[in-house]
């Protein structure tokens, strides 16, 4: 049996994407609304898997 353990302090908030980034928080709920971050909502709270943050930056500064 495959016991698998998850680290949850690898998502972070939309405060927490908006110190990373340095972007307002309604910069961050567009790029949310917008698909181009993976990323879910548990209600009304989004979370954010911070690999999806390092993923997102390195496609757009062409790091890729």
């Amino acid at each position: 049996m495959i016991i698998m353990q998850n680290d949850y302090t690898d998502l972070i908030t939309v405060d927490e994407l908006c110190e990373l980034m340095m972007i307002s928080r309604n910069a961050a709920y567009r790029l949310l609304s917008s698909g181009k971050l993976r990323c879910f909502r548990f209600g009304r709270i989004w979370k954010i898997p911070r690999q999806s943050v390092n993923d997102y930056i390195r496609e757009q500064s062409f790091l890729a």
